[in-house]
């Protein structure tokens, strides 16, 4: 069992997502948005740093995942975009949590089966694996996707190790 915490990171709009891994299953917690509007971006940064903490202290999850940054035409979105995802892997990193780190095509592929699908396909598809009652918010459901895939992989490689438990810190094989 892990509490896994997701963020989606932007500069303006970060997504989180919360889910309870238990073996192949995962279970909805909460998700939602970080919104810090248009002030200067070292107060949206210390928002997003404040938010993400927030989150830990309130979720206390065991583990903690992040979508990595894509080189897009503009290079100073891309900066913000990694600024945005510093603080973010610094409140992580504070709280002791490991950091698990996935390309958005990666993460399309885990959860939709296609590295090329769009919002509204890997929204529909995080609403039926968490059982979810509607679709969550796109940044919401960017991130609950990334926890899934950290979830799937962590998943994944203790089934390959032959691993029959897992804590933090220990390993029973």
């Amino acid at each position: 069992m892990a509490i896994i915490l997701g963020i989606d990171p932007g500069s303006r709009i970060t997504g989180f997502g919360v889910i309870n891994s238990i073996g192949q299953k995962n279970e909805y917690i909460t998700s939602g948005c970080i919104r810090v509007g248009d002030g200067e971006l070292p107060e949206r940064l210390k928002k997003i740093f404040d938010c993400v903490t927030e989150l830990i202290e309130t979720y206390s999850p065991q583990e903690f995942a992040i979508e990595q940054v894509f080189m897009g035409k503009n290079a100073d979105s891309a900066l913000k975009l990694g600024q945005a995802r510093g603080v973010a892997i610094v409140a992580a990193s504070l709280h002791g949590l490991p950091v698990g780190e996935y390309a958005a095509r990666s993460i399309k592929q885990a959860v939709v089966g296609k590295g090329s699908a769009t919002k509204e396909q890997v929204q529909m598809m995080v609403q039926h694996l968490l059982k979810l009652p509607g679709k969550p918010q796109a940044d919401a459901a960017d991130a609950l996707a990334i926890a899934i895939t950290h979830a799937n992989t962590r998943a994944s490689l203790v089934n390959q190790a032959g691993i029959k438990s897992f804590a933090r810190g220990r390993v029973k094989i």
